[in-house]
């Protein structure tokens, strides 16, 4: 029995000892560097298995003929390629081509008639996963246009919409392969020819009910992240790269990847406005606004776009002074403007100027950057832009948009600082719905 009673002693006083040693490494001033520690935050967000063949053939069969129809497109030629492919080559499934491939999709008046013509070493494997009506081999030496050039003949389109524009998203073409097209074809199939720039912005911006509900967890775990790292944050002792490297630590014990280029991905800024940059060694100090800009790619398809801002109370503070506030609550304000004004029918410019009616308003600099852009397959994904130039393309129920909400003022050194606190949205018939909580309240970060 003492026996047993010393054991329990022993062990209570050695768990004690582990605790206030854990203690001393997360929050001592000794080091710098952040732990995300063994949080299970992301266990309930799995991202596992692949969502994608089964949500593109839904894609391809719901989508991409009332496309085609709105913009007059009879047929839709994609040209692959191995290694530096077509921005959309796995939107159609052609991400796997080995040798030059083409793929076409045709309105019929059936609905959709869809033909790959594929070296035949490729051609086999896409006749297997039974993605296309048709998949025409080519023996090898021979050349594609020769099978292209046939499948116009057979459905005879009037319009031919091919990869090139002013977007990279749809400027897939190479130039080798527009100059061999042109040479290839006769005048009577290249002379009807168009940019599919128009019908690749309205197929990808509207997104199907299941992505929408992926791009929603992805999300909430994007925003419970950047929260997470505020609260292991010491002022004085961690830096801007120190929260960037808690977050990658998060991505990468998730198995997620960079929702952009993981140079500037987290962005995270405490001090003066740098635009989209990379996180410095910059020490956190009572006063800061500290900005993060922060996005994961989860299934290496669906990205997310989100901001979240803390500020930094001096020591003995219990909440920021009232100019502080002040900033935060006019940003909030451009933010909730811009959500009221996205609905289905108006234009980016529209949801751009109500935003910064109320930047006039509260006494904001003008920024040089628009209200939001798209977000899906990429960061800034394909569809109109939340801005004063877009007054093209209306929103539409389906579209997913990152946006901000600005607040800028001037500092001492004739720079500026911005509040841009940035949330996602999807658009539904009766207006914006967010895809996850907005950021209501400065996030604080006391001093120790």
């Amino acid at each position: 029995m003492n026996t047993c009673r010393t054991c329990q002693l022993l062990w209570i006083v050695l768990l004690v000892a582990m605790l206030l040693s854990a203690c001393t490494t997360a929050d001592g001033p000794s080091g710098s560097a952040l732990t995300p520690g063994a949080s299970n935050s992301s266990a309930s967000f799995d991202f596992s298995g692949d969502p994608w063949p089964e949500i593109r053939a839904e894609r391809v069969e719901r989508l991409l003929p009332a496309a085609m129809d709105r913009h007059g497109v009879d047929a839709w030629l994609i040209v692959c390629r191995e290694n530096n492919n077509d921005p959309l080559a796995r939107h159609v499934g052609c991400e796997n081509a080995g040798g030059t491939a083409a793929f076409m999709f045709f309105r019929t008046g059936d609905g959709l008639y869809s033909v790959a013509a594929s070296p035949r070493g490729e051609a086999t494997s896409l006749a297997e996963k039974n993605m296309l009506s048709e998949v025409v081999a080519i023996e090898r030496g021979s050349s594609i246009w020769t099978v292209v050039e046939a499948q116009f003949e057979r459905f005879a389109p009037e319009g031919i919409a091919i990869n090139t524009g002013s977007s990279p998203i749809a400027d897939g073409l190479s130039h080798t392969q527009y100059a061999a097209m042109t040479r290839a074809l006769p005048e009577q199939w290249t002379g009807r020819m168009t940019s599919a720039e128009p019908l690749i912005r309205t197929w990808l911006s509207v997104k199907l009910p299941a992505e929408v509900d992926i791009m929603r967890r992805a999300a909430e775990l994007t925003a419970q992240w950047e929260v997470e790292a505020y609260e292991a944050a010491v002022p004085g002792v961690t830096t801007d790269r120190d929260i960037a490297d808690f977050l990658e630590a998060k991505m990468a014990e998730a198995g997620v990847g960079d929702g952009w280029s993981p140079e500037q991905n987290p962005a995270i800024n405490s001090g003066k406005d740098r635009g989209h940059s990379h996180p410095t060694e910059r020490v956190i100090q009572p006063g800061d606004f500290i900005q993060t800009d922060f996005g994961i790619r989860v299934h290496d398809m669906w990205v997310t776009d989100i901001q979240r801002f803390a500020y930094v109370l001096a020591p003995g503070e219990t909440e920021p002074p009232a100019d502080a506030l002040a900033k935060w609550e006019a940003a909030k304000a451009g933010s909730r403007a811009a959500f009221e004004a996205m609905r289905p029918g108006v234009t980016g410019a529209d949801v751009d100027a109500a935003q910064r009616r109320v930047m006039e308003a509260n006494g904001s600099l003008s920024v040089m950057w628009g209200t939001g852009h798209p977000v899906g397959y990429w960061a800034h994904d394909s569809g109109p832009g939340l801005s004063g130039r877009s007054t093209g393309q209306p929103l539409e129920a389906g579209m997913t948009f990152a946006f901000d909400g600005f607040h800028s003022w001037p500092l001492t050194d004739s720079t500026t600082k911005t509040i841009s606190v940035e949330e996602m949205v999807v658009i539904t018939e009766t207006g914006a719905e967010w895809l996850t909580a907005p950021q209501e309240n400065l996030i604080l970060i006391p001093s120790r």
